[in-house]
C-alpha cells in the first residue's frame, strides 16, 4: 500500500486545509493579484485549441484560465473538494478526482494524448514519499509524440531538484529548458523555485 501523499498528511492534520486553501486564492484574486502567470507561459507554448493536462489543478486556476483561452483542458487532482470547486468556478474543461501515481485517463474514455501537461504550483512535493518517479512516467504515458511537460514548484519542501532531474531522466523525459519563475528569469544551481520544460 502507497503512503499518504504530504497534501493527504496534511489533510488528516488539519481537515480544514482544503478549504482554507480555496479561500485563500479566492482572496488573492479579488485583492487583484495575478494568478495567471503559468496559463500566459503555457498558452504561448501551445497552438489555438490545444489539449492541456493540469495535472495537480487544485481549484483549476490554471486549467480554468486556459479553458477560457480556447484550448481543451482535462485536470485531475487528488483532492476532491478542490475539483468541487474547480467545477464550480471553471464549468468547461473536464475535471476528474484521481491520483496521478495511477493516472490512467484512457481506462476513463480519454484516449488522446496531451500537446502539453502542466503541473504547477508545487505539486510535486505534495506527492506521496517516494512516488514522484512513478508520476513523471505517468504523465510521459500521456504525452503526445512531440508534446511537452511543464513543472514549476519550489526548493526547500523536501524534494531536491537534483532528485528530480533523476526522476525525469529515469522517466524517459529529456529536459529542454530550466527557469526560476514562470516569467523565464534564468535558473541557477541556487535558485529557490524551478520551472522545467520537459520533452
Amino acid at each position: 500500500m502507497r503512503e499518504e501523499s504530504l497534501w493527504q498528511v496534511q489533510k488528516r492534520a488539519n481537515p480544514g486545509h482544503s478549504a482554507w486553501y480555496i479561500q485563500r486564492f479566492e482572496k488573492m484574486r479579488a485583492d487583484g493579484a495575478d494568478l495567471d502567470g503559468e496559463a500566459r507561459l503555457i498558452d504561448v507554448m501551445v497552438a489555438r485549441g490545444s489539449r492541456i493536462l493540469d495535472a495537480g489543478c487544485g481549484t483549476g486556476r490554471v486549467g480554468g484560465e486556459l479553458g477560457r483561452r480556447g484550448h481543451t483542458v482535462v485536470g485531475v487532482d487528488a483532492d476532491a473538494e478542490l475539483i468541487e470547486a474547480a467545477q464550480a468556478d471553471h464549468p468547461d474543461p473536464t475535471w476528474l478526482t484521481g491520483d496521478l501515481a495511477e493516472l490512467d485517463l484512457p481506462a476513463l474514455g480519454i484516449t488522446e494524448p496531451f500537446d502539453l501537461i502542466v503541473s504547477a504550483g508545487n505539486v510535486m512535493t505534495f506527492l506521496a514519499p517516494g512516488s514522484a518517479g512513478l508520476v513523471l512516467e505517468n504523465l510521459k504515458r500521456h504525452l503526445a509524440p512531440q508534446g511537452r511537460l511543464v513543472t514549476g514548484f519550489g526548493a526547500g519542501r523536501g524534494y531536491g531538484f537534483d532528485r528530480f532531474f533523476a526522476d525525469a531522466t529515469d522517466a524517459g523525459l529529456q529536459c529542454q529548458s530550466r527557469f526560476a519563475t514562470w516569467d523565464l528569469r534564468p535558473w541557477r544551481t541556487a535558485s529557490d523555485f524551478l520551472v522545467a520544460v520537459f520533452a
